[in-house]
């Protein structure tokens, strides 16, 4: 499983998700404004749209939240103008880390990730220093107790997925090239199979193995970054041992 899989596997066991529903809703929220402000508002052009409204759903979003941010990305609604950053580096032990943000003060938040970079080991970098070392996938989600291997892998395959890895005990991942992600999600969901996410994510080419202390401290170091308000996502090359996995969980 990829570092972002991981920290997802984590907070998931914690409860994290369900006590940051403010901050999911306010990510998705100005997701879906810069998604509309840079393609349109119509959801049925613009597939970045879509994927942020699917999300939005999926986190039970009401939907006249979601049409707020639609309008005010569209310009029908004032709002705030948001930029796209994404930051790169390396955190403790030599793990490689990208940031991906939306913020409306470029210098505020380049300094204070970069703060958040030093204070906990790491060294923040140069636009392309790790970003090289992550494709762009669509990878879904699926808890292994929902659902029968043989059938997820034909469902999946035959959906146009790359692979279904099932090295987690708990969970299968699915990796899908990014324009194949609404086709694969689409044709699991009316087969039926209950999906944990859906997403575009960054999915490191190889990994950095951790032991139990230093798996501690970057995780501490993703969580910080995670709770950034400027924050979107955060990808990562670490791996983690199940056994690790499994005590750091509890």
């Amino acid at each position: 499983m990829s570092g972002h899989s991981k920290w997802s596997t984590i907070k998931r066991k914690k409860g994290k998700a369900d006590q940051e529903r403010g901050r999911i809703f306010s990510r998705l929220i100005r997701e879906i404004t810069v998604a509309a402000r840079s393609g349109g508002g119509d959801v049925g052009a613009n597939v970045r749209l879509r994927t942020a409204v699917q999300a939005a759903k999926g986190a039970n979003m009401p939907a006249d939240n979601i049409d707020r941010a639609i309008k005010r990305g569209t310009g029908e609604l004032p709002g705030v103008s948001y930029e796209e950053i994404f930051y790169e580096g390396y955190g403790p032990h030599g793990v490689a880390v990208l940031v991906e943000t939306l913020t409306d003060n470029r210098n505020r938040t380049t300094s204070e990730i970069r703060h958040l970079f030093s204070k906990h080991g790491g060294n923040l970098g140069e636009v392309g220093c790790v970003s090289w070392m992550f494709d762009l996938k669509g990878l879904i989600t699926v808890e292994k107790s929902s659902v029968d291997e043989d059938k997820l892998i034909g469902l999946a395959l035959d959906a146009g997925a790359e692979d279904v890895d099932d090295q987690s005990p708990e969970y299968y991942e699915i990796t899908i090239e990014p324009s194949k992600l609404e086709a694969v999600r689409d044709s699991l969901k009316n087969a039926g199979v209950p999906l944990v996410a859906a997403e575009l994510s960054r999915v490191p080419q190889s990994a950095v193995t951790l032991g139990e202390k230093e798996s501690e401290q970057i995780l501490r170091f993703m969580e910080v970054l995670e709770e950034h308000d400027d924050t979107q996502k955060v990808h990562a090359n670490f791996d983690i041992p199940d056994e690790i996995m499994a005590k750091l969980a509890r």
